[in-house]
């Protein structure tokens, strides 16, 4: 079973991740270092905190084309909270920002009914779409996971949805295509199901290998 690879640019609950993987019975590598990210076999992009400074970050840390090429060779790819919206076109986050250019598409501050709070902060579920998707293998519509977010993505594709949830309506909380994977919720902390997307996200091999239960 192969080593993860977490990338560190200075923002993200990294431990938190690493011991999650860890629980589900792999290797976690925290590193900043583009050509180790070059050489992973698979990696995680993490994030909490503000689209502006997570951008900024990643190019100070010279971190962009490393995770450009991951994407583009293919290595199996799990964005998380910051780490799905960064992989957008564009961020509204107090402003306009650029994102990586990954998956076309925007993110959005949400605008809720009455009653509702921003950030959407506890747990939610997933509204299923019906596509195959690896790393909901064995995860049902009943299963909770933890969101903490005040902005939502948007993609100009909707072959990209791999999962809503309801918060005053519908928002897109994962997708999913190829060997990228990115969820707005954080399943290092959503507890057994949590663990068990990433238990799949280890076991992940090709579109033919489907993943072995938690």
């Amino acid at each position: 079973m192969s080593a993860i690879t977490i990338i560190d640019y200075g923002m993200g609950n990294l431990r938190s991740v690493q011991k999650a993987i860890e629980r589900v019975g792999s290797e976690a590598i925290i590193t900043s270092d583009p050509r180790q990210i070059s050489r992973a076999e698979r990696v995680i992009l993490p994030g909490v905190g503000a689209f502006r400074d997570a951008i900024k970050a990643l190019h100070q840390y010279d971190l962009v084309g490393a995770i450009r090429d991951a994407v583009v060779s293919e290595k199996p790819f799990l964005g998380i909270c910051l780490g799905l919206q960064m992989l957008f076109d564009l961020s509204y986050e107090d402003g306009e920002y650029e994102g990586l250019g990954i998956i076309p598409g925007h993110v959005r501050k949400f605008e809720l009914p009455p009653g509702l709070k921003i950030p959407h902060m506890g747990w939610n579920q997933l509204e299923l779409p019906g596509t195959d998707n690896p790393m909901l293998t064995g995860i049902g519509n009943d299963a909770w996971f933890y969101f903490v977010h005040s902005y939502y993505v948007d993609p100009d594709d909707t072959s990209w949805i791999a999962a809503e949830t309801d918060y005053g309506g519908r928002f897109v909380s994962m997708v999913a295509k190829d060997t990228v994977f990115a969820t707005q919720f954080h399943p290092e902390k959503s507890q057994t199901a949590g663990l068990h997307l990433l238990k799949n996200f280890v076991n992940f091999r090709n579109s033919n290998t489907k993943p072995v239960p938690l």
